[in-house]
């Protein structure tokens, strides 16, 4: 069994909940489609992916990947998977 480590790739992300404003970017920016809110109006987004239609809440980053898709992740594996580049 051979052992891999991740390319250092770049990505772009925006993360979620930053307020109406920021929101409504965001959605134009993936595509995505508001489909509801969260108590404190944050919008709660539809996202069509690779791997079909996924939900991204209030929170949730929305990373553009290597070949031009959008999908949601979470605040805690973002984290732990990216780092902020210079």
């Amino acid at each position: 069994m051979g052992r891999y480590r991740k390319k250092p790739v770049e990505i772009e992300a925006r993360q979620l909940g930053s307020g109406y404003d920021e929101d409504c970017a965001i959605i134009r920016w993936c595509g995505g489609e508001a489909v509801g809110e969260d108590v404190a109006g944050d919008a709660i987004l539809r996202i069509q992916t690779l791997e079909g239609s996924l939900l991204a809440e209030p929170g949730d980053w929305i990373v553009k990947g290597v070949k031009g898709e959008f999908y949601p992740c979470k605040p805690d594996i973002f984290a732990a998977t990216y780092e902020a580049v210079d």
